[in-house]
């Protein structure tokens, strides 16, 4: 059997927010992975760190529900940490792009965290990506004044571009600032 024929591995959910407006600009569904390493203390999900915990998905029952969304401008991955279960985001990520939707992606590594790994998933996942909300919560440099990000050491990143360029390169679009 072919790779391109095989069954796309299940995603391990916490929980799907649709009509989002406060996980990046516009209308957003967002897709909530359970399981984070992170264990950021102040975190805003919890409940999200056990690997075991949630449901099993697959990414065409996910595409389905974005599907019915008309309004929708694009889709964000939170957690938990989606880049633990990259492989398993990729072919949701693949049909997201191929309708012409924006992507976003939080996670609590740094950039140059994800460049150290090496991981092909990931960086073919970031490659997909237009945004990337990178770094830990850290509670001492928690800002409500921040759109789209907990505290002053995340930062927001155009991911495509900073994964070409192997560096960061900052989101220049106001709508996330």
């Amino acid at each position: 059997m072919s790779a391109d024929c095989q069954t796309p591995p299940k995603l391990r959910l916490a929980g799907i927010v649709n009509d989002s407006i406060t996980d990046g600009p516009g209308i957003r569904l967002t897709v909530f992975v359970q399981g984070c390493p992170h264990h950021c203390p102040g975190c805003h999900n919890p409940q999200t760190w056990a690997f075991d915990g949630g449901e099993e998905t697959s990414p065409d029952e996910i595409m389905a529900q974005i599907k019915k969304n008309p309004l929708l401008s694009g889709v964000t991955f939170s957690g938990g940490e989606p880049l633990a279960q990259a492989a398993a985001l990729l072919p949701l990520a693949q049909q997201i792009k191929q309708q012409g939707l924006e992507l976003a992606i939080y996670t609590g590594y740094t950039f140059e965290q994800l460049l150290q790994m090496n991981d092909p998933s990931i960086n073919r996942l970031l490659a997909l990506t237009d945004t990337l909300i990178d770094g830990p919560f850290i509670q001492a440099q928690r800002n409500l004044e921040l759109n789209f990000r907990g505290s002053e050491n995340q930062r927001v990143l155009q991911a495509a571009a900073s994964l070409a360029a192997g560096q960061p390169i900052p989101e220049n679009a106001e709508r996330w600032h």
